[in-house]
């Protein structure tokens, strides 16, 4: 019985994960150019460029209306004859560095480049102050001293000394 029921749930799972979309490419059957090659090329260079609208995905996947311009301005200008580079830098000269998914390391975007190493240190540092401040003080396994002992002894007696 219990196999039965193993390999109804693995059976539902496959089917369940095979029928899950993927990715979906927002590129429309009128952007697409009738050349394979630079058709690949476009894609290629199209899944590096971000998307201005929603910024979290490249303008081959985005469906917004600007990712299709640029989708369609990239295939034109490689129509035209330009390398991918001279495409992708017609586009940055365009939009600026931020167009780019990878933007390169450069003066303006060391701070980008840098901020995961910089909050990696940044959270490493107060995990250590914390685990530091929980530790419990060196000198509480300590005997008293006799000086200590007798003050201990008159505060207990109600006889403070200010």
């Amino acid at each position: 019985m219990t196999r039965v029921r193993w390999r109804l749930w693995l059976l539902m799972i496959w089917v369940l994960t095979a029928a899950m979309p993927g990715p979906a490419g927002a590129v429309q059957p009128d952007e697409i150019l009738p050349d394979a090659t630079l058709e690949h090329r476009a894609r290629v260079i199209s899944g590096g460029l971000r998307c201005l609208v929603c910024q979290n995905q490249s303008i081959d996947d985005s469906d917004a209306p600007l990712a299709k311009d640029l989708r369609v301005l990239v295939r034109e200008r490689l129509k035209a004859g330009d390398s991918d580079t001279a495409a992708i830098s017609y586009i940055v000269a365009r939009y600026g560095d931020f167009v780019l998914l990878k933007p390169p390391l450069k003066p303006g975007t060391v701070l980008l480049w840098l901020s995961p190493l910089l909050l990696l240190l940044g959270g490493a540092w107060m995990g250590l102050r914390a685990i530091r401040a929980t530790r419990p003080d060196e000198t509480a396994g300590m005997p008293l001293s006799d000086a200590e002992r007798e003050r201990l002894n008159s505060i207990l007696n109600g006889k403070s000394r200010s």
